[in-house]
C-alpha cells in the first residue's frame, strides 16, 4: 500500500489551514489578553503570527536552549513556506516559537512563567469540577464493571460529558453513538490479563481534563490493575493547555477535598504514581521516531494509555490515512501494548469499519474534526 500523503497546512480551506489563519490569531488575541505582556514580548508574538501565515521558517536564535535540537529537527525546513512543513511539525514549532516570542526561556519577569496558566487555573477553579468531586462520592456505590466504564468514558470525552453525567447516566449514555470504534472490552481484559505490572499514561490537556486521568489511574491502582502508574506529562507549556507538572500538583490539590486525592498524594509519595516527562514529548515527530532513552523507559509495560489528538496523530502518524486502516497496523512500532482514548479534533483517523466510515461521510462533513466523535482503540501486541 503507497504510503498516505503528510499533512500539511497550505491547502486553503483544510483543517490545518484554518487552525494557521483562523485558530492562531485567536490563540494569539486570548494570550495577550490573559496577561500583561510589555511592548517587546507583544509584538514578537504579533510577528511571529505574520511569518506563520506568510512567511518561511526561520530558525531559533542560537541562544536558545533547543537551538541544535531543533536545527536537526528542520534540516530539510528551514527557508522554505510554514504551509510546505508537515502540519504536525510546523503546529509544534508554532508553540515553542510563541514560547520564544514571550520570553519563557530568556533571563527575565517572563522566564518560565506559563502563558496558558490563566486559562488552565480558571477551569480548574470552575464551578464545574465542584460537581464533578461532589459525584467522586457515588462512586463506590455503582457496581464494579458500571464504576470502571464510568471512569474510562469520563477520562475519554473530559470536560463534554463529565464525571457526575457519567455515573448518573445510563450504561450507554447519551453519547454512546458518538464512539465510533469501541475496544474498551478488549482494554479491560488486557489489564486483566497483566494484572499487576506497570502502566504508562501519556497525558493531554491540563483543567478539567485531567482529573477524571487522574481518578481513572487511582482506580488502576487501588483495584490492582497495576502496581505503578508512570504519568507522562510535556516539560513546558504546549498546544494551549497540555498537562506539565505544576498542572498535576495542582489537579492533585483539587482533589484532596475527596479522599482520591489522599490517595493520589500518598501514591506520588511512596512511588506507585510517578510524573515524568522528556523534551520528545515537545517534539515536531511522530512517536515512530522516539529516541532511545524514551523507548526504554517505556518497554516493559503493561499498557501505555495514550489520550488525546495531539497524541493519537503522533502515534498513528499524521497523515491521511485511510479511515479503515487496521489500528494495529500503524502502531506495531510502539514498544508496549497501547490503548488510546482520543476525541476526534483533526483529520487523522484509522481503525474504524467501512459501515461506520460511509456513515459519517454521508452525515457530516466534519465529522474528523469537530470533536463530536471518538475512538477507544486498542493494540494488543507486545
Amino acid at each position: 500500500m503507497p504510503t498516505a500523503p503528510v499533512i500539511r497546512s497550505d491547502v486553503p480551506g483544510s483543517f490545518a489551514w484554518g487552525v494557521f489563519h483562523e485558530r492562531h490569531p485567536k490563540l494569539v488575541q486570548q494570550v495577550l489578553d490573559a496577561l500583561p505582556y510589555g511592548p517587546a514580548e507583544r509584538t514578537a508574538v504579533e510577528r511571529l503570527l505574520v511569518e506563520s501565515t506568510t512567511d518561511v521558517l526561520e530558525p531559533l536564535g542560537e541562544d536558545a536552549p533547543d537551538a541544535a535540537q531543533w536545527l536537526e529537527w528542520g534540516a530539510d525546513l528551514w527557508g522554505r513556506p510554514w504551509g510546505e512543513a508537515p502540519f504536525l511539525w510546523a503546529e509544534s514549532y508554532f508553540y515553542r516559537r510563541l514560547l520564544d516570542a514571550i520570553g519563557y526561556f530568556r533571563p527575565g519577569a517572563w522566564q518560565g512563567i506559563d502563558p496558558f496558566a490563566p486559562f488552565k487555573n480558571a477551569e480548574l477553579a470552575g464551578a464545574a469540577v465542584d460537581d464533578e468531586l461532589a459525584a467522586l462520592d457515588d462512586l463506590d456505590g455503582l457496581p464494579e464493571a458500571r464504576r470502571a466504564q464510568a471512569l474510562l468514558s469520563s477520562a475519554l470525552w473530559g470536560n463534554r460529558a463529565d464525571l457526575s453525567f457519567r455515573i448518573t447516566a445510563g450504561a450507554d449514555g447519551q453519547t454512546a453513538s458518538d464512539l465510533v470504534a469501541d475496544d474498551s472490552t478488549t482494554f479491560w481484559t488486557q489489564l486483566e490479563r497483566v494484572r499487576g505490572g506497570r502502566i504508562c499514561v501519556v497525558a493531554d490537556n491540563a483543567g478539567r481534563e485531567l482529573l477524571p486521568d487522574l481518578v481513572l489511574i487511582d482506580h488502576l491502582l487501588t483495584r490492582g490493575l497495576a502496581t505503578q502508574v508512570v504519568l507522562y506529562v510535556k516539560p513546558q507549556p504546549y498546544y494551549v493547555s497540555d498537562a506539565t507538572t505544576a498542572d498535576v500538583l495542582a489537579s492533585v490539590e483539587r482533589l484532596h477535598t475527596a479522599a482520591v486525592g489522599g490517595r493520589l498524594w500518598r501514591a506520588m509519595t511512596d512511588g506507585a504514581l510517578v510524573v515524568r516527562t522528556h523534551p520528545f514529548f515537545c517534539a515536531p515527530l511522530p512517536f515512530h521516531d522516539m529516541p532511545a532513552d524514551l523507548r526504554t523507559e517505556f518497554t516493559g509495560a503493561a499498557m501505555t494509555i495514550l489520550k488525546g489528538d495531539l497524541n493519537y496523530r503522533r502515534l498513528v502518524g499524521d497523515r491521511l490515512h485511510p479511515p479503515t486502516t487496521p489500528f494495529t497496523e500503524t502502531t506495531g512500532h510502539f514498544p508496549t501494548p497501547v490503548a488510546a482514548l482520543r476525541t476526534l479534533k483533526s483529520d487523522v483517523i484509522v481503525g474504524l469499519d467501512a459501515e461506520t466510515t460511509t456513515r459519517l461521510d454521508n452525515s457530516e462533513t466534519a465529522w474528523r474534526t469537530n470533536g463530536r466523535h471518538a475512538v477507544i482503540q486498542v493494540a494488543a501486541h507486545q
